[in-house]
């Protein structure tokens, strides 16, 4: 309840973060799609840049709504542990084809498990279709998991199943960007009736804490 309030309150800021980070994913998976397995490893220096950049937009969102989200300490995480990949790809620029897939796929399993949950804290927010960020994240979860399994499926080119899941994450993004900014404007839907009534509630429950607070230290 109190987080649902929080953000009626504060609203979300810089929601079209996630979209800008899923188009980015979505244009490197369809160029990852067209390049040959020979020049698979050289694509080392783009996962790098992109995990970069895309840790750094995580990181500036999560603070940004840190008053907002609940759980945006888990956009943090994700946004430093994107970041610091993208590092360590710079610094070991060689790194071998079978070790590649296993960087890059243990992040996007994360980020598609940290999307499941972000799906479920929609789901307590009220927005109605926060089953297709589940399914996009289950789907990416799925392909994370074939992706580390290489080279068992073996007829399952290690290039194809990267595009796939760098354009999965991206699709992830595009939706979940769309998803929060419905609460976002959900402040500008409510009258100002409603806005005093929200206020008023919380200050109702912040003193009710204080008072049990009081009443336990007393006891």
């Amino acid at each position: 309840m109190t987080s649902l309030l929080s953000s009626i309150q504060h609203g979300i800021k810089h929601w079209y973060i996630p979209m800008i980070i899923g188009i980015l994913f979505i244009a490197l998976g369809i160029y990852i799609y067209t390049v040959p397995l020979e020049t698979y490893v050289t694509l080392s220096i783009l996962f790098s840049l992109s995990f970069i950049f895309s840790g750094i937009f995580e990181i500036v969102f999560s603070i940004s709504n840190n008053k907002s989200l609940q759980g945006w300490g888990w956009y943090l995480t994700g946004g430093i542990l994107s970041f610091i990949l993208g590092i360590y790809l710079i610094m070991y620029p060689a790194i071998s084809i079978t070790g590649l897939p296993f960087v890059v796929g243990f992040t996007m399993l994360f980020r598609s498990m940290q999307g499941l949950g972000v799906a479920f804290d929609l789901k307590s927010y009220g927005v109605l279709s926060w089953g297709n960020l589940a399914l996009v994240s289950a789907l990416g979860i799925i392909l994370s998991f074939v992706l580390l399994a290489n080279p068992i499926f073996t007829g399952i080119s290690i290039v194809v199943m990267t595009a796939m899941v760098f354009i999965v994450s991206g699709i992830y993004g595009i939706i979940f960007s769309l998803q929060i900014k419905k609460l976002k404007d959900l402040p500008n839907n409510i009258g100002a009736n409603l806005k005093e009534k929200i206020n008023s509630l919380t200050t109702e429950l912040k003193e009710s804490v204080k008072k049990q607070s009081s009443y336990n230290n007393t006891g």
